[in-house]
């Protein structure tokens, strides 16, 4: 077995570096990974990318195989795609999607990998993640056939549910953001697409996904009374001030917080991570979600894309990192 592998990791806020790893032998119940591809989620992971995880939040904000600790060094992430080099006859030479930081080869136990449906392509299951993380949403918001519905924020997350939400019969359905050029990615998803200023209200549910005071702010203002703002914006260590003032008690509004860390009390009795898991990978079979993948580079090139990425210098959705036949760099 070749036991030589490479990670990317957070050497300090603002600086990322490619390290070498010596692999350990798997074990009867783990299985080797060869990495294919693996996702930068833009939102999150430039947040910690600046340093910007709050101390409260640090054990809250690990990812499943962080290695390191926040603010550095740490190595980070949870949307890798790969081959399974070596485990158990069923798994050998499958394709599996794993919460894996960036890196070339890695080790886990079997439990942590779910096999990608051969109908959804390696290089769209980097999505997983982020469609899990939307399918939890809904299940938190729980929209109802007819619903006004605006999605604020067109980043990896918004468009994700937005995508998810556009096969309900019978909505009314906005992506709401304030670029302009994210009209091409709700055209690409189906659904109509509008400037803060201009979108609908009188809405029963509005997502928001911007992570801007702002946008929580126009959230509300689009709602009918009586309807929900589900809250999926992480704001790490930035205070957001909310106009609960004016009428919001007597217009009687919710907003409602949703985390993919737990699987949401309205699933139905009994749904597990790994049943989560599975139906985002199913869903991933719908090839209008390749409007989420904006850019990709090849693992190499990490450590100077980055920083790229978390100043917006790189405009992107979901960022997809690009790994070598062999595993190596």
């Amino acid at each position: 077995m070749n036991r030589s592998a490479r990670a990317f990791w957070l050497r300090s806020p603002g600086h990322g570096e490619l390290r070498d790893v010596t692999l350990a032998e798997p074990a009867a119940d783990e299985v080797l990974v060869r990495a294919l591809y693996s996702g930068v989620s833009r939102g999150t992971e430039t947040l910690v990318f600046r340093g910007g995880v709050p101390d409260s939040q640090h054990a809250v904000m690990r990812a499943p195989f962080q290695e390191g600790d926040f603010p550095g060094p740490v190595k980070y992430g949870y949307l890798s795609v790969g081959v399974v080099e070596q485990g158990p006859a069923e798994l050998t030479g499958r394709t599996v999607f794993c919460l894996y930081p960036h890196q070339s080869r890695y080790v886990v136990p079997v439990s942590a990998v779910t096999v990608v449906p051969e109908r959804v392509p390696a290089a769209r299951a980097v999505l997983a993640g982020t469609v899990e993380t939307a399918v939890n949403a809904l299940w938190d918001a729980r929209p109802l056939i007819g619903d006004r519905i605006a999605v604020v924020g067109g980043g990896m997350v918004g468009c994700a549910v937005t995508a998810l939400l556009a096969r309900f019969p019978g909505v009314r359905l906005q992506l709401v953001d304030a670029d302009p050029a994210r009209a091409e990615t709700a055209e690409a998803l189906g659904v109509d697409f509008a400037a803060p200023a201009d979108a609908l209200g009188d809405c029963d549910l509005v997502v928001h996904a911007s992570a801007t005071e702002a946008g929580l702010t126009r959230a509300l203002q689009l709602l009918a009374p009586e309807g929900t703002v589900v809250e999926l914006s992480w704001y790490g260590d930035r205070s957001v001030a909310l106009p609960l003032g004016e009428a919001f008690h007597s217009r009687r509004l919710t907003v409602r917080s949703s985390q993919v860390g737990t699987v949401s009390p309205a699933a139905r009795a009994g749904r597990t991570y790994a049943d989560r898991m599975a139906l985002a990978l199913d869903l991933l079979a719908d090839p209008a979600l390749d409007a989420l993948i904006t850019g990709e580079s090849a693992f190499e090139e990490l450590p100077s894309v980055m920083p790229r990425l978390a100043s917006g210098a790189i405009p992107a959705l979901c960022h997809r990192v690009r790994y070598p036949e062999t595993g190596l760099t």
